[in-house]
C-alpha cells in the first residue's frame, strides 16, 4: 500500500520560504504601485530563507523519506549561495537587463536557480539530485539571456544551455547506469548496493562508467577542465550581476552535491575515482592558469581564473577526509568574497566607461576612483593567493590536507598554478594603479557594447549599491586573511556532517 513520506515542514521552510517569494516576487512585477519594490522584497525573501537555516544549525534532519538532508554542511553551501544572490541583486539595481526582462521576471528567475541550489546541497537521491540541478540551471539559462541588446548576452545564454543540456544529459545517463548497478536511488542504497554486496561490484564496467559519466556531468557544471569551453564566452556575454552569481553560487551548489555524492555514495570506491579526479583538478588548475594570460577581458579572465579555482576547490575533495571537505568549505567562502569585490567594481566600470569589462576600463582607477581600485586590488591579491588574505588561509588549507592524504603532487600542482595566476592578477594591479589617470582612446571596446545600447553612468562608481558590497567583500577578504578561525570553524563544523572513518 502506499504510504505517505513523513514531512518535516521545519526543516523543509526554508525551501518552502524561497518558493513562496519567488511567487510574490513574479507577481509583484506586473504591478506598477509595487514594481519599484521588487529588489527589496527579494532581498527580503532571501534574508529570511537564511534566517530560516540558520535556525536549523546543529539540527540535522531526514528530509521526504531521506530523499534530502538539512544539516551543517547544506546550509553552509545554501548560506554562501544566498550571500551571493543577495550581493547580485544590488549589483542588478540600475542594470540594462532588468529593465530588458523585467523586474518581477529578472528576480523571481534568480529566486529559482537559488532555489535549485538550496535543493541541490541537501539532496540524497538521485532523483532529487536531477530535479535540483535543473531547477538551478534552467533559470540561469535565460538569466545570461536577458540583455537583449547585446549580441553576446542571447549567445551566451545559447551556449550555456546546449552545454549545460549535454552535461546534464550526461549526468542522467551515468546516474541510470549507477541506478542498474545498485538497485537504488538513495546515495545509501547504492553503497549499500554496489559496496556491500558479497565480493563487491566495485569491478563492474557498468558501476565504473556511471561514476565516470556522473563526473563529467558535474565537471561541466563545475567547469573543471577539459569540459570547461563554455565558461569564458558565457562569463563574457551575460549580463556582469548574473555572471558574478554564476561564477560562486553555481559552483558552490554543485560542488556541495559532487562531495556528498561521492563521499557517501561512492566513498566506498575512493580508490576507483580518487586518481581520475586527481588528474581532472591538475588539469583543470594548469588550463585555467594558463587560459588566463594575455586576456584584456576581466570577465573572461575571471572566467578562465574560475576554471583554476575550481581544480583547487576539487583537490579538496580527492583525499576524502574531513580535512579536505572542511578546505573545500573554506575556500568556498573565501572564493565568494574574492570574486565578489572584482565583479561589483566591473560592474561599476562597464557603466562609467566606454570599454565594457576590457582591462582599459580599470587603468587610472587608484587616482580616479580609490573606493573601487581597493577592492579590486585586494580581490586579485586575494585570488593571487598572496597572504594576509583569505585566499592564501584557503590554499594553505587545501595544500595541508592533499599532504596529509598523500597527493603532495598535486599539492605541487597549486602551488605553481599560484605562481602562474600572478603573471595575469598582478597586471590589473599595475593599470589601476600606474596606469595614468586616463584610459587609453586606442584600447577597443567589448564586442557588442556601445554606448547608444547602454549610456553611461558616471556616477555609478560612486552607487552605494556597487561601493558597499565591493567594501565589505574586500574586507571580509582581509579580514579572514588575519583572523581565520571563524571561518575555519565554520567550515569545520560543516564538514563534520560527514561520517568519515
Amino acid at each position: 500500500m502506499f504510504q505517505a513520506p513523513e514531512i518535516d515542514y521545519g526543516a523543509l521552510s526554508p525551501v518552502i520560504a524561497l518558493t513562496a517569494g519567488l511567487c510574490v516576487v513574479l507577481l509583484a512585477g506586473v504591478f506598477d504601485a509595487v514594481k519599484r519594490a521588487v529588489p527589496a522584497l527579494t532581498l527580503a525573501v532571501i534574508g529570511t530563507a537564511s534566517g530560516l537555516l540558520i535556525w536549523r544549525w546543529n539540527d540535522p534532519t531526514e528530509l521526504i523519506s531521506g530523499a534530502m538532508r538539512i544539516d551543517e554542511f547544506s546550509i553552509a553551501i545554501a548560506l554562501i549561495a544566498m550571500t551571493m544572490a543577495a550581493a547580485t541583486v544590488l549589483l542588478s539595481i540600475r542594470e540594462r537587463a532588468v529593465e530588458e526582462a523585467g523586474s518581477g521576471e529578472y528576480h523571481s528567475l534568480l529566486l529559482g536557480s537559488l532555489l535549485g541550489m538550496v535543493l541541490l546541497s541537501q539532496a540524497t537521491n538521485l532523483v532529487t539530485f536531477f530535479v535540483a540541478i535543473e531547477t538551478l540551471s534552467i533559470p540561469l539559462y535565460v538569466l545570461c539571456a536577458t540583455n537583449l541588446r547585446k549580441e553576446g548576452s542571447l549567445e551566451s545564454g545559447l551556449k550555456y544551455l546546449i552545454v549545460g543540456s549535454l552535461g546534464s544529459a550526461t549526468l542522467l545517463y551515468g546516474m541510470a547506469l549507477l541506478y542498474g548497478a545498485s538497485g537504488s536511488t538513495d546515495f545509501a542504497g547504492i553503497a549499500a548496493g554496489v559496496g556491500g554486496a558479497e565480493g563487491g561490484l566495485v569491478d563492474d564496467p557498468l558501476f565504473l562508467v556511471g561514476i565516470a559519466m556522473c563526473a563529467v556531468g558535474l565537471a561541466f557544471k563545475t567547469s573543471i577542465a577539459p569540459f570547461h569551453q563554455w565558461t569564458p564566452d558565457v562569463y563574457q556575454g551575460a549580463p556582469t550581476p548574473v555572471t558574478s552569481f554564476m561564477a560562486v553560487a553555481t559552483k558552490a551548489a554543485a560542488f556541495a552535491v559532487f562531495v556528498r555524492f561521492f563521499v557517501e555514495a561512492l566513498g566506498f570506491a575512493a580508490d576507483e575515482w580518487q586518481p581520475a579526479l586527481a588528474v581532472l583538478a591538475a588539469i583543470s588548475i594548469v588550463v585555467g592558469n594558463v587560459g588566463a594570460l594575455g586576456q584584456r577581458s576581466l570577465k573572461r579572465m575571471l572566467g578562465y581564473s574560475g576554471v583554476a579555482q575550481a581544480g583547487y576547490i576539487l583537490s579538496g575533495l580527492v583525499v576524502v577526509t574531513e580535512a579536505g571537505v572542511s578546505a573545500l568549505v573554506f575556500y568556498l567562502a573565501g572564493y565568494a568574497f574574492m570574486n565578489l569585490a572584482a565583479f561589483a567594481v566591473i560592474v561599476a566600470r562597464e557603466r562609467e566607461t566606454i570599454f565594457g569589462d576590457e582591462i582599459e576600463s580599470v587603468r587610472g582607477l587608484g587616482a580616479e576612483r580609490p573606493l573601487l581600485a581597493w577592492p579590486l586590488t585586494i580581490s586579485m591579491l586575494g585570488l593571487a593567493g598572496l597572504p594576509a588574505t583569505v585566499g592564501f588561509i584557503g590554499k594553505l588549507y587545501l595544500i595541508e590536507a592533499l599532504v596529509e592524504g598523500d597527493y603532495t603532487w598535486l599539492a605541487v600542482f597549486i602551488a605553481i598554478g599560484t605562481m602562474i595566476s600572478l603573471a595575469y592578477y598582478l597586471p590589473v594591479v599595475a593599470a589601476m594603479w600606474m596606469g595614468g589617470r586616463e584610459p587609453s582612446p586606442a584600447a577597443p571596446a567589448i564586442a557588442g557594447a556601445s554606448p547608444e545600447a547602454d549610456p553611461l553612468d558616471p556616477d555609478a562608481g560612486r552607487r552605494p549599491s556597487l561601493v558597499l558590497p565591493a567594501a565589505l567583500a574586500a574586507a571580509a577578504v582581509v579580514f579572514f586573511g588575519v583572523i581565520p578561525q571563524p571561518l575555519v570553524d565554520f567550515a569545520e563544523q560543516a564538514s563534520a556532517a560527514f561520517p568519515f572513518s
